[in-house]
Order: structure tokens, then sequence, then C-alpha cells
């Protein structure tokens, strides 16, 4: 099945894989898949202009994939993608950050081409641990961590986990919080799911992630539609934070949830933050699905108000811009 834009031929037909090779990887399908999810986070990662280190960490996990950009004299901070996707989409979304941070971008394990091939529980601090060998590796005592979706899943539990080591939280659209309606979501994306595997179109993708998307990206989409092809789905939903987790969020915390999130409603985030973290900012952007626009004036906003955040003394967004602030 394929369809086909103007630019690249984004998905492949899928083929039969044989035994041995399905057995292979949790993340992808056949080998062939792979390279062409490896194209895919080469192509976002050749959309970063400024200048893009790779390197390989020892953990206790195996060997982990993380990307380096930004000023060497920058200020740390580690941000963590979201599911099913890889830490150079991230980065190409976070460019105004690299002219004053030291960002630092781990590929997840079990969540990207790129990291390690194998799930980590979510029910214990396995992801928390394996984050700080990272850090370790990296000679990183302290940081200020952000994650989004999946990702954010992963910040909070290691902010929970090792509060002393983070200075500063921020999530955008984050997991393990609050959650939707789980089956009313199915019951959405089921059926134009079925047309569109049925059906390969550009306008029954556009059918499919209508609810999910904010804004239509070429390639953000295209990607997507390669990898409900390539990867493997990984069915799990994170576990939601135990109040005494969320009281252990000691340091200040932004969070950047959205109004139209199916997945993890912006107004159910809030609440359930405010009586546990004593330093919060919440924001719900408005008119904001679970996939956050990806239009140039998003990314400067976005830009903007995490400067603000991460560096208290640099110029940050007005948190009304886009949304309500819930400080």
């Amino acid at each position: 099945m394929c369809w086909k834009s103007r630019g690249p031929r984004f998905l492949q037909a899928p083929r039969a894989c044989n035994k041995e090779e399905s057995m292979k990887s949790v993340i992808w399908r056949s080998e062939q898949g792979r390279e062409r999810l490896v194209g895919w986070y080469e192509r976002f990662q050749a959309k970063i202009e400024s200048p893009v280190e790779r390197v390989t960490l020892p953990t206790s996990w195996g060997p982990s994939h993380v990307l380096v950009s930004g000023p060497d004299d920058g200020t740390p901070l580690v941000c963590l993608h979201a599911m099913r996707t890889g830490a150079s989409f991230l980065l190409s979304e976070l460019q105004p950050l690299l002219t004053r941070f030291r960002v630092y971008a781990p590929d997840l394990p079990g969540q990207s081409v790129q990291g390690l091939d194998l799930r980590l529980p979510v029910d214990d601090l396995s992801y928390s641990d394996w984050l700080y060998e990272v850090l370790d590796a990296l000679q990183l005592s302290t940081v200020s961590l952000f994650g989004v979706s999946w990702g954010g899943f992963v910040a909070l539990l290691a902010a929970s986990s090792q509060p002393q080591r983070v200075q500063r939280l921020g999530l955008l659209v984050p997991a393990g919080i609050a959650n939707g309606d789980h089956l009313k979501n199915l019951s959405t994306m089921l059926l134009p799911m079925i047309r569109y595997r049925l059906w390969p179109t550009e306008s029954g993708l556009r059918r499919l992630l209508e609810p999910i998307v904010t804004t239509w990206d070429e390639d953000w989409c295209g990607f997507i539609a390669c990898a409900m092809d390539d990867m493997r789905m990984d069915p799990r939903i994170p576990p939601l934070a135990s109040d005494e987790q969320l009281k252990r969020l000691s340091m200040p915390t932004l969070v950047l949830a959205a109004d139209q999130d199916l997945s993890f409603p912006g107004d159910r985030v809030a609440k359930r933050l405010k009586p546990f973290v004593s330093d919060l900012d919440v924001q719900i952007l408005t008119n904001c699905k679970h996939c956050p626009p990806t239009t140039p004036e998003f990314r400067r906003w976005l830009g903007q108000r995490l400067t603000g955040f991460f560096d208290p003394h640099g110029a940050g967004a007005e948190p009304s811009i886009l949304g309500d602030s819930m400080t």
C-alpha cells in the first residue's frame, strides 16, 4: 500500500516478513522497513541548522544513541521525544533552543529506530534508571528536563525518582498524568484506520490523523504513514503517576497541555497537577490537539516559551499568546 504526494513516496507496499526476520526486532517489521525509518530519521536531522553530534554511550541495557547540539558552554537541557519518533524529529522542532542551550536528545529504547531494540517496563523505574545512566555517561550531574508525550512520562518519572538531579522540568502534552477516554478514542480512530488500510490515499490519511494532528505537515504525516507500516505497535499506555510521585516534583515545573488532546486532555492534566506540584506553571494551549502545530509561528513561540522557563534571565513569550496560564 502506498500513497503519493508531489514529493517522495511516503508509504511503501508492506511485504510479508519471514518468521526469523519478524522475531529480530521489537521496533521495525523488516530490514527494508528499518531502512525507510532510518531515512526519515536522517531527513529530519537534515532540517536542523545547527551542527549535530551523534554519540553512543554505554548503559546496562546496551549502547544508547544520543544527539547533541548547541553551544559547548550552553546550559545543559535534556529533551525526550514522543513515542514512535526519535531524537532528530524533536530537535527539528526545537531549533530556537539550540542557540542558547546545550541540548542532549537521547533516542528512547523501543520508541525510535535509533534507540535500543528493546522495550523497557513502564511500571517500574527502568526508564528513569536508563536515563540516569545516560546522563552519568555524559557526566551531567544535574540538568533541566523536557519531555513530549511518552518522553514527558519518562521525564516525570526521572524527576520524581531523583528530584535532586533535575533543576527544572518542562512537559508538553505529557503522558502519565491524566488520561482521556481510551474506548471513545479507539472508536473515533477505528473506522478511519480500516478505511485507510484498505484504501491508502492522502485524503484517507488526513481523515485518520485529523483527531490528533493540529496542522498538516507533509513530512510529519508522511513519516507517520511510514511508521504505521514499518514500526511495530507498542500498545502499552504509561501508568499514571501516583500522588506521592507528583509531590516529589519539587523543582520549577512547566506543563503545556492541549485543550483538544484526546489522549491526555489539558483540563484533566491541569486539575491533577495543581494540588500536588508546589512550583507549577501549567498552560492549556487552545485549539491544539495531541500533536501540536508545526507552523513557523508555533515553533518560534514554543522556543521563546521554553527559553523563558529554562533560562529565567532570558526573554520568554507571554503565556497568554496561545492559551490560558493556570499558574
